[in-house]
Order: structure tokens, then C-alpha cells, then sequence
């Protein structure tokens, strides 16, 4: 009875180390195939899908304003700004989001979406061209990929990886939804912050815009948020507003930026409403919109990032390291009355809710396309 046992340990006896123990070495093998994003260079294709990826997800989240006049409108300012930036060639796409939240926010691979509420705080083109601006050198510097990158926030397998060298689907929508994390809360570098600025007021400057634009628009957010109990909405990231305007003014004096244009008469013709104030916009219920609170997960293919629900996350102060998992696949899809995905906060800041990042959203998700040609857009120039 003991004869096969102790046949099968001469067996083993007389196998090789390393076939004994292959399947730990494939184990091990396996476990030395997970790489850093850092270690990956991300094509500008590959960029594009990923912004595409992010892009959807932000007007599913807010919807898209059905006006193509306005469209068209933003586009244009958008558009020559970016002829003169160091990526003309992307193909650049304006979306107005359909909420009175006062924000932007710039989707990598050429997306900018700014929103109703946005265009009714701003009173003239320069100091559209300024947020503009600064959205667009986010996407030509490729702030948030980049900040991914750095950080090795995303981890992957051999196998995400193609026969080319290039990100697989899985990875691009994996990447993607960490990116929209980012975008979402404005969770930019001071760095990045310092350099959008900058270059945006130059790329403003550039087309004849007065550069001032854009510092006009951060104090009229520093007056909209005096009483707000965190940081609110666009440019909610460090540094502080008075930091960046200080900044920016310096920046206009040593660079010699001169343009004096403001081109009021034609952005009130087009843009011919108010941006409500913080204390009448409507909010998502708390948590239904942001960052997991305490949330600390890593692990990527947790179920709660594969699927598309949209389960609630309480959103964390924007002063505090937050975890970059709590958002992927956890957006609630559109089902239900407004009344019972919304409420109205009495201030900024209430119940922990920021009320220009957490407005409500309208329930148009068309993108509206506008067509303009090289004529149309030469003929623009000349209101500058």
C-alpha cells in the first residue's frame, strides 16, 4: 500500500527544482508583469480616448445647453485661442453644460466644457477668452495624465498592454475614470495651477483679449465664495485666489502683455442671462456626486469601478488628500425625479455639499455640433 507514495517521492526526488515548483515561478513571473503607468508613453490617440471617455461622463453628469448659437459662440473664442496655443492641431471640442454650477473643466485630448452658470457670471469675451485659456493649456500641457502618471495611481498587467506597446480598452477606461476624478474636483498642482494661468493669459493676450480677463473672473469667484465653508467650483485648488491674481498680474507686467480688447458688446448679445447665486443652486443629494468619503481603496478592479452605477460618495474637503478610487463606476445613472436626486442648500458649503461642483444637471445629454469654417472664423477675429 506505501509502494506509490514512496514511488511518487523518488518522482519528485529525481524532477528538476524548477519543475517541482513551476507553478510558484509562473506566480512570481506573473507578479513581476505588473507595471507602473509611468512606465508607459500614452499616445496622443490614446490621450484623445481617454478625454472622450471623460468628456462623456461629465455630460452625462450635467447635461448639454441646447442653444447652438451658444455653442457656436463659445467654439469661436475657443477656437482661436487655441490656433495660437502649442497644440492647434487637436481636434478642439466646446461643450456648455447645462447646470447653473459655476465651473469648467478640461478633458484631456482637446475637451472643454464650461457651464451655463459660468457664462452668466462672466460679463465680456476677455474674461471668457481667460477661463478658456486656462482649460485649454491644461489639455496642451497634459496636466491630469501626467499627474496619473507621476503618481503610479494606476497599476496594470502585461497583458493590458497590446502587441504594439500600446493601452488596451480596459486600461484606457480604467485610466479614464481616474482622470474624471481629477477633473471633477479641480484637483490640479500649484504648479500646473501657476502654469495654466500664465500661459492661458499669454494664449488670451495673444489674439488681442486683455489679458486682465481672467483675474477679473477669480476675484468675482473669490466674491461668490467669501462665505463659503470649503474651497467651491472652478479653481478650487491651491493656491489661493488672491495667490494666483497676484500672480497673474506680475505675470501681465514682466511679459509686457499689453491687449486691450474686452469685446462686452457681443458676449451680452449672446450670453443675455445672470449666474444664480450660491445659495439658489440646486445640489445633488450629499454625497451623490465626488470622492468616496474615507474611502482608501487601490485595488482597480474592484467591482464597485467595473460596473456603471452610480452609487452615491460623500465628497471629502478639497483641502484633504482624498483617495482617487471612490468616483470610478460609482456615477448613479439618470432614473427618478429631480426632486428626489436634488435639494436646494441655504449656503455654500452646507452639509458638506459644494454647491458649483454639485449642481444639478440637465437631462439633455446631446452634444450639440456646430459647424465653423476658416471664413467664419477670420471673419470673428476682426470683433477682437
Amino acid at each position: 500500500m506505501r509502494r506509490p507514495a514512496f514511488a511518487l517521492a523518488l518522482l519528485m526526488l529525481a524532477t528538476p527544482s524548477y519543475a517541482q515548483f513551476g507553478a510558484l515561478n509562473k506566480a512570481l513571473e506573473k507578479a513581476q508583469k505588473i507595471q507602473k503607468l509611468s512606465d508607459l508613453k500614452i499616445s496622443d490617440q490614446e490621450e484623445r480616448e481617454t478625454g472622450q471617455q471623460v468628456s462623456d461622463r461629465i455630460v452625462n453628469e450635467f447635461g448639454v445647453y441646447q442653444d447652438a448659437g451658444v455653442t457656436k459662440y463659445v467654439s469661436l473664442v475657443g477656437i482661436v485661442l487655441a490656433q495660437v496655443s502649442s497644440r492647434p492641431d487637436l481636434d478642439w471640442q466646446f461643450v456648455v453644460l447645462d447646470t447653473d454650477g459655476v465651473n469648467a473643466f478640461a478633458a484631456p485630448g482637446g475637451f472643454v466644457h464650461i457651464t451655463r452658470g459660468l457664462l452668466g457670471l462672466i460679463k465680456n469675451e476677455a474674461e471668457l477668452a481667460g477661463v478658456l485659456g486656462h482649460e485649454i493649456v491644461h489639455i496642451t500641457e497634459k496636466h491630469t495624465v501626467n499627474a496619473i502618471q507621476k503618481s503610479d495611481s494606476v497599476k496594470f498587467a502585461s497583458d493590458e498592454v497590446s502587441a504594439a506597446g500600446g493601452m488596451t480598452q480596459s486600461l484606457v477606461t480604467r485610466l479614464a475614470g481616474r482622470v474624471y476624478d481629477d477633473v471633477l474636483n479641480n484637483k490640479f498642482s500649484r504648479d500646473d495651477e501657476k502654469e495654466s494661468d500664465e500661459k492661458g493669459v499669454e494664449l488670451a493676450n495673444r489674439v488681442g483679449y486683455a489679458p486682465a480677463g481672467l483675474t477679473s473672473v477669480l476675484a468675482k469667484l473669490a466674491d461668490r465664495n467669501k462665505d463659503a465653508k470649503e474651497p467651491n467650483g472652478l479653481f478650487a485648488s491651491h493656491p489661493l485666489i488672491k495667490e494666483r491674481i497676484a500672480n497673474i498680474q506680475k505675470t501681465i507686467r514682466d511679459r509686457r502683455l499689453t491687449a486691450t480688447a474686452l469685446v462686452e458688446a457681443r458676449y451680452t448679445e449672446m450670453v443675455a442671462w445672470d449666474a444664480a447665486p450660491v445659495s439658489a443652486v440646486a445640489t445633488v443629494a450629499p454625497g451623490a456626486r465626488g470622492l468616496a468619503g474615507g474611502d482608501e481603496k487601490t485595488d482597480d478592479k474592484s467591482e464597485d469601478k467595473k460596473d456603471g452605477d452610480k452609487e452615491a460618495a460623500k465628497p471629502e474637503p478639497a483641502s484633504k488628500p482624498s483617495s482617487l478610487g471612490g468616483v470610478l463606476g460609482r456615477l448613479r445613472p439618470g432614473g427618478g425625479t429631480q426632486a428626489q436626486q436634488t435639494q436646494t442648500v441655504a449656503s455654500a458649503g452646507a452639509r458638506g455639499v459644494n454647491p458649483d461642483r454639485d449642481a444639478v444637471g440637465g437631462p439633455n445629454r446631446t452634444r450639440v455640433s456646430v459647424k465653423i469654417g476658416p471664413d467664419e472664423i477670420a471673419e470673428f477675429k476682426k470683433g477682437i
